[in-house]
């Protein structure tokens, strides 16, 4: 073998060993291979689940495909070498394609010479190299072996690539895992902390060695009523999370007249959380917007809800206004703000901040929920926070009439 050869065979090694796309790779190994052997088109077949088994619908679906040579420009008319990778996946052995000697006057595109070249790995097949060069001339011994030796790489970086969605899949799976183990046990927490204030509290109530005053009566069944609604909302907030999962949660759209719904809100706020500093901006009239009340009204509350967790005894300052046919909702709170580090994944489902000094516990759901129901209101919500100068939530909503949304059930999937 030539000594150029032995120089092109250590650059393609070179290529696949620092590759970090397969693509990328055999993109740069094509001009290199070419200089070994001459080929009009080279072509690339992924095998499918089943090993050894190809179906037409699948070799239709090359992987990699690339014309560079003669017929370049014919573009579907030329050959891809189909038949060929049909016969090395059924027999996982070489099978080279020739024509019969052509005339002066035939077209060389419709006479090609077509290598078909198992790629295996762990004499498992992996792919199919199809080599295609028009009008010959057929492929010499020493071309065998160099295209030998181009498969074996191809076939590395396939498995590679095999390699790393296997790991890629183990490591998704292995985050499910721990996320359903991490959501269970948060869940458990949750639901028993509710739980524990309304049987230790009834209880209470019903000791008959015991004859409280009325004024400590209604403290013990007020803490009840309060617990039972936290235990409502946890209930709601894990129903309305699989429901948007599996893209059934309802929103019912009529007219709503923003002001009064975020009147409504803060009033029902103030009685939960009397201590909250709530502010209330609206320098101008706001045009209606065509929404769900109850699910804006979820997304409002959770917003408070958050802020009385996060930033407590902070001022919350609510806004809104309107530019270019949006209704413009800000929320900000001037609490202790967010880690940077944290910020990208607020509106991940079951996300909570980690910050142990915070000592506040959740499911990860709110915001989740609050993105899904303002996204099926054709909106936007986005948070900026900056630490030690608090957060500010951002939500927009159309009130254009030419974007009313006619139906009454949305798929926010």
């Amino acid at each position: 073998m030539m000594l150029k050869n032995l120089s092109q065979i250590e650059a393609i090694s070179q290529i696949v060993i620092r590759a970090s796309d397969w693509k990328t790779a055999l993109d740069e190994i094509l001009p290199i291979a070419r200089e070994m052997v001459i080929f009009d088109n080279l072509v690339v077949y992924m095998a499918t689940s089943q090993p050894g088994l190809f179906g037409m619908e699948n070799l239709q679906e090359v992987a990699y495909a690339r014309a560079v040579g003669r017929g370049r420009s014919a573009g579907d008319d030329v050959s891809w070498g189909e038949n060929a990778a049909n016969h090395v996946a059924s027999t996982k052995q070489i099978f080279v394609q020739e024509p019969l000697p052509i005339s002066d006057q035939e077209n060389r595109l419709e006479k090609p010479f077509v290598m078909g070249y198992p790629l295996l790995a762990q004499n498992e097949l992996v792919g199919i190299l199809a080599i295609i060069r028009f009008g010959g001339p057929t492929f010499s011994p020493q071309e065998h072996q160099l295209i030998a030796i181009l498969a074996a790489w191809i076939a590395q970086l396939l498995e590679r690539k095999r390699f790393e969605e296997r790991y890629s899949a183990l490591e998704t799976e292995r985050k499910q895992v721990y996320l359903q183990e991490d959501f269970i046990s948060t869940i458990s927490h949750e639901l028993l902390t509710p739980l524990g204030f309304i049987k230790g509290y009834a209880t209470t109530l019903l000791r008959p060695d015991a004859n409280w005053d009325d004024k400590t009566r209604m403290e013990f069944l007020t803490i009840i009523d309060e617990e039972t609604d936290s235990l409502q909302e946890l209930i709601d907030n894990l129903l309305d999370s699989s429901r948007l999962q599996r893209g059934l949660l309802r929103v019912d759209f009529q007219w709503i007249k923003l002001e009064a719904l975020i009147h409504s809100v803060i009033t029902r706020a103030h009685l939960r959380h009397p201590e909250m500093d709530l502010v209330l901006n609206i320098p101008v009239p706001v045009a209606p917007v065509q929404g769900d009340p109850r699910r804006l009204s979820q997304v409002l509350e959770n917003l408070i809800s958050n802020a009385e967790k996060y930033a407590p005894g902070a001022r919350v300052t609510i806004t809104l206004s309107s530019a270019n046919n949006l209704a413009l909702l800000t929320f900000h709170d001037e609490g202790p703000g967010i880690s940077a580090q944290y910020q990208p994944h607020l509106f991940k489902r079951f996300f909570r901040n980690p910050d142990q000094s915070l000592n506040i516990h959740g499911t990860g759901l709110g915001l989740y929920i609050c993105k899904q129901i303002i996204e099926a209101h054709h909106g936007h919500i986005t948070i900026e926070s900056t630490e030690g100068k608090g957060t500010t939530v951002f939500i927009e909503l159309p009130c254009n009439p030419d974007q009313i949304i006619a139906q009454d059930k949305v798929n926010i999937s």
